[in-house]
């Protein structure tokens, strides 16, 4: 027993430190996934934004797509229409409890489907 003199001390100081880097882990991954989270949400309503008024030419389609992006403080880094299609790809800015990393980003398309396509929403019904 007299070699186990001072362990639990050894051993709390030892937690001590471990706690706080553990709590920075969960709160920078948590913080990650929300960002990631943000650009995917944002890129589907800028891709539905900017098919919505694709009819109107690219530029006004994309400048709205960008409007939406903004608004939702993300970039809007690609749109692209074709036809009454829109494709979009937007990214977020990384969490500052990183302080690293590179910005979470997402792509997302909407339009009309295909004539002749099966309708992905009720097949198996």
């Amino acid at each position: 027993m007299i070699g186990d003199r001072g362990a639990a001390t050894a051993l709390a100081a030892v937690l001590s430190l471990a706690l706080p880097v553990l709590l920075w882990f969960a709160l920078a991954l948590g913080a990650a996934t929300a960002a990631r989270h943000r650009a995917e949400g944002a890129a589907d309503l800028a891709a539905l934004a900017a098919a919505a008024r694709a009819s109107m030419g690219q530029e006004r389609a994309c400048a709205r797509a960008r409007q939406v992006a903004e608004a939702m403080n993300t970039a809007l880094d690609e749109c692209r229409t074709s036809g009454r299609r829109a494709r979009t790809r937007v990214s977020a800015a990384p969490p500052e409890i990183l302080g690293f990393g590179r910005r979470p980003s997402a792509r997302a398309h909407a339009g009309p489907i295909a004539p002749g396509t099966p309708d992905l929403t009720t097949s198996g019904r």
